[in-house]
C-alpha cells in the first residue's frame, strides 16, 4: 500500500471538518444548492467525499488512528446526546415492525452467505471451495458473524471455525467494503424516505409522530446556550463517556475471567461501552437534565453523528474491490439477497424505509453504524438504531453458527 499524500490523523481530522463545513455552508445558501441537496442528500456527501479521498490516497484511512477516537470518544458522545431527551415512550409506540424488519435481516444475512456462495459456485466452484483450514466457507463464517453481531462475533467464528489467518484479511476487506457500499447506499436513501415509503405502501405515521414530539420538545425548551449551560452539557457528555469507559473496564475482564465465556460477546469492551453510554442518557431522559436539550444537546449530538459518519467514510478503499473480485462478488450477492427479503417482508406489513435501514444496520453495523444510519433520518431516532444493535450482538455468535453449518453443507 503507498503511503497517502497526508498522513498525519490530525490534520486529515482538520480536512474533514472542513469537508463538512463546506458542505453545510453551501446548504445554508440556498437556491440551487437546496435542488441539489435534494437529490444527493448531505449526510452521503459527508460519507462520500472522505472515502474517495482516502481511496485515492490523499488523506490517510481512518482505520487504525482516527476510528479508535471516533469509537470511543464520539460514539459514546452522540449516544447520550441524542438520548438525553428521547421520548420513550414514542419510542416504544413504533410498535413491532422494527423488531420483525431487524429479524428479518438477520435471517437474510443468515441465508444470503450460502445461497451466494451456490450462485457463484456454479460458475467458479474454486472461489467456493478449498479444504482444511482454508476452505472458503470457513472465512464466509467470519462475515456472517461480523454481519449479524459485530467483530466480537467476528472473532469468535474465527476462533471456532480455525480459518487460515493468512487468508482472513481477504474476508475483513469483504466485510468492510461491501458493507460500506451498503451503507451508501442506506444513507441515500434516507434522503429519499418519503418516496421509498409510498412505494412500499408504508404507515410511517408513528415514525412522523415521534419526529414531530421531538421537535415540538425541542422548541419547548429552546434558549440562550449560555455559558454555564453549555458546561454543564460539556460535563453531562464527556462524564458520562468516561463513565461508560470506566465501567467497560470493570466489566469486560471480570466477564473474560469466567469460563466459557472468554472472548464472547458479553467480554467486549466495546459492547458493553454502548450499553452503558446509552443506558445513562435514557436514565438522564427522565430526570430535569432532560432539559438540556435547550441547551443544543441533540444538535451537538448530530455534529459528532457526522463526524462519525466522515471518519467511517475514510475506512472503505473502493479499490480493494480488485484484489480478490470473485470474493467480493460473493459479499455482493449475499448482501442483495439481505435488501431482497427485507423489501419483500416491508411491503408486506407496510413497514416504513426506516425500519428496513435501521433493522438492516443493526446487524451489518451494528452499534458503530446504526445510529447513524438512524439519525440520517432524524436525531430522536438514534436511540432505535442503538437498541437493535444490542439485539444484534445478543443473537450474533448463533445466527453465524446457523450460516456456517448451512454454508459447509453447500460448499462444493
Amino acid at each position: 500500500m503507498t503511503r497517502p499524500l497526508i498522513a498525519n490523523d490530525i490534520v486529515t481530522f482538520g480536512i474533514l471538518c472542513a469537508i463538512l463545513g463546506g458542505l453545510f455552508a453551501l446548504k445554508a445558501r440556498g437556491g440551487f444548492w437546496d435542488r441539489f441537496f435534494t437529490f444527493v442528500p448531505i449526510i452521503l456527501l459527508c460519507y462520500l467525499i472522505p472515502s474517495l479521498l482516502a481511496s485515492f490516497g490523499v488523506i490517510a484511512p481512518g482505520e487504525d488512528g482516527l476510528w479508535p477516537v471516533a469509537k470511543d470518544y464520539f460514539l459514546p458522545a452522540a449516544l447520550i446526546l441524542l438520548t438525553l431527551s428521547i421520548d420513550m415512550k414514542g419510542i416504544w409506540g413504533l410498535g413491532p415492525k422494527a423488531l420483525i424488519m431487524f429479524l428479518t435481516a438477520t435471517v437474510g444475512v443468515i441465508i444470503g452467505g450460502p445461497l451466494a456462495m451456490v450462485i457463484v459456485g456454479s460458475f467458479s466452484p474454486e472461489t467456493v471451495g478449498g479444504s482444511g483450514a482454508d476452505a472458503t466457507w470457513r472465512g464466509l463464517a467470519t462475515l456472517a458473524g461480523s454481519w449479524i453481531g459485530g467483530g466480537a462475533n467476528q472473532t469468535a467464528m474465527l476462533e471456532i471455525y480455525g480459518y487460515n489467518p493468512d487468508l482472513y484479511s481477504a474476508m475483513v476487506a469483504v466485510d468492510i467494503v461491501v458493507a460500506n457500499i451498503w451503507m451508501a447506499v442506506l444513507l441515500y436513501g434516507a434522503g429519499m424516505a418519503e418516496r421509498i415509503d409510498r412505494w412500499l405502501n408504508a404507515d410511517a405515521s408513528a415514525v412522523h409522530s415521534l419526529q414531530q414530539r421531538m421537535a415540538e420538545f425541542s422548541l419547548s425548551v429552546e434558549g440562550v446556550p449560555t455559558l454555564p449551560r453549555l458546561m454543564v452539557l460539556l460535563a453531562v457528555t464527556f462524564g458520562g463517556v468516561g463513565l461508560s469507559h470506566l465501567g467497560a473496564d470493570l466489566l469486560a475482564p471480570a466477564i473474560d475471567s469466567i469460563p466459557g465465556w472468554a472472548g464472547g460477546v458479553l467480554a467486549s469492551k466495546f459492547f458493553w461501552v454502548v450499553v452503558i453510554a446509552t443506558s445513562f442518557g435514557l436514565m438522564l431522559s427522565v430526570t430535569p437534565a432532560r432539559r438540556l436539550e435547550g441547551a443544543g444537546a441533540s444538535k451537538f449530538g448530530s455534529v459528532t453523528i457526522f463526524l462519525l459518519v466522515a471518519i467511517i467514510g475514510t475506512r472503505m478503499d473502493v479499490f480493494k474491490l480488485l484484489d480478490t473480485p470473485m470474493l467480493f462478488l460473493v459479499g455482493l450477492i449475499w448482501i442483495a439477497i439481505h435488501v431482497i427479503l427485507l423489501l419483500i417482508v416491508a411491503k408486506m406489513i407496510r413497514a416504513p424505509f426506516f425500519f428496513v435501514a435501521v433493522g438492516s444496520k443493526a446487524n451489518i453495523g451494528g452499534a458503530a453504524s446504526a445510529p447513524v444510519v438512524a439519525a440520517a433520518f432524524h436525531p430522536a431516532l438514534a436511540p432505535v438504531g442503538v437498541l437493535l444493535a444490542v439485539l444484534g450482538y445478543a443473537l450474533g455468535t448463533y445466527g453465524a453458527i446457523i450460516s456456517a453449518q448451512l454454508m459447509q453443507m453447500v460448499a462444493p
